[in-house]
């Protein structure tokens, strides 16, 4: 099994209103490290998982609608809560769609909350 890795960070602000959450039921901002794993059995005709350019521009373009955003008003977070986990799997379905004529490519995506904490979203295989 053969992967490639590439990282960014997203800023985004969000509360999660229940109890469970503590003092992050308030409003707050959060900087999240990203990294997105791409992974596939054999190397591609060119001797790749996925060409690392392109692999860049697919995690930026799923981030572009988080940077900067309140995802208390974000279309694509109405009704849920915008937790490290939800945030993940969003990021990782986005990239799972950009990559739908390449299904035999594995997705993972990881994000740190801080130095102490990280959540790992792996899409499941697709048909």
């Amino acid at each position: 099994m053969f992967s490639l890795t590439v990282n960014d960070h997203v800023m985004i602000a969000h509360s999660l209103p229940n109890e469970f959450f503590g003092p992050a039921q308030a409003m707050h901002g959060a900087t999240l490290a990203v990294e997105a794993t791409f992974s596939r059995e054999n190397l591609d005709e060119h001797a790749v998982v996925l060409d690392i350019g392109e692999a860049m521009s697919l995690l930026d373009a799923a981030l572009t609608p988080l940077r900067y955003a309140n995802l208390d008003e974000h279309p694509d977070f109405r009704g849920r809560l915008s937790t490290t986990e939800t945030v993940a799997q969003y990021i990782a379905d986005r990239l799972a769609d950009s990559l739908s004529d390449r299904p035999h490519i594995g997705i993972r995506v990881d994000l740190q909350e801080n130095p102490r904490a990280s959540v790992t979203y792996t899409v499941p295989d697709r048909p």
